[in-house]
């Protein structure tokens, strides 16, 4: 089954919305590389033992059955939000400190590496349980939360 393609200039970041690129100029300084088309797996290949910059290469996997049930499903992104939203968040001192004292309160620390990656899949799950639940709450479904609001770039602002 041949896949489907969108029209030139249809495409759109699944995050930030802009229109998508596939000019061939990705990570350029320019809009255009800016704007460069490029996937992103929701759940990362190499939790299943498998990783794309070693193709043919086989880990022992973090997870046998994707808990999400999104296993080899990705969305399309501009290169600014793949590369430097997605595979760099911003995490302060604070954050891993209070992530890490979550994990040990979970029973997810280790002292020493073992065998199992049961308490990395513990350590993975859970970090996106933290993002699932800043996410609730700044969209203000939960009811409660911190009452922190991101302000509108002053661009947009009206």
């Amino acid at each position: 089954m041949a896949k489907k393609t969108k029209p030139l200039g249809s495409e759109t970041c699944a995050l930030c919305g802009c229109t998508l690129n596939r000019s061939g100029k990705y990570a350029t300084e320019d809009a255009a590389g800016r704007s460069h088309a490029t996937e992103h797996h929701f759940v990362a290949e190499r939790f299943f033992g498998r990783s794309s910059s070693r193709r043919g290469t086989r880990r022992t996997p973090v997870f046998a059955t994707c808990p999400w049930n999104l296993e080899g499903k990705s969305d399309v992104y501009c290169y600014e939000c793949h590369e430097l939203v997605l595979h760099n968040p911003v995490l302060l001192p604070e954050d891993v400190s209070a992530f890490a004292a979550l994990v040990r309160e979970r029973g997810f620390g280790e002292a020493e590496k073992g065998e199992s990656r049961e308490k990395l899949a513990g350590r993975v799950k859970l970090f996106h349980d933290v993002i699932a639940a800043g996410l609730k709450a700044l969209s203000g479904e939960s009811g409660g939360g911190s009452g922190y609001r991101l302000q509108r770039p002053a661009s947009t602002q009206e």
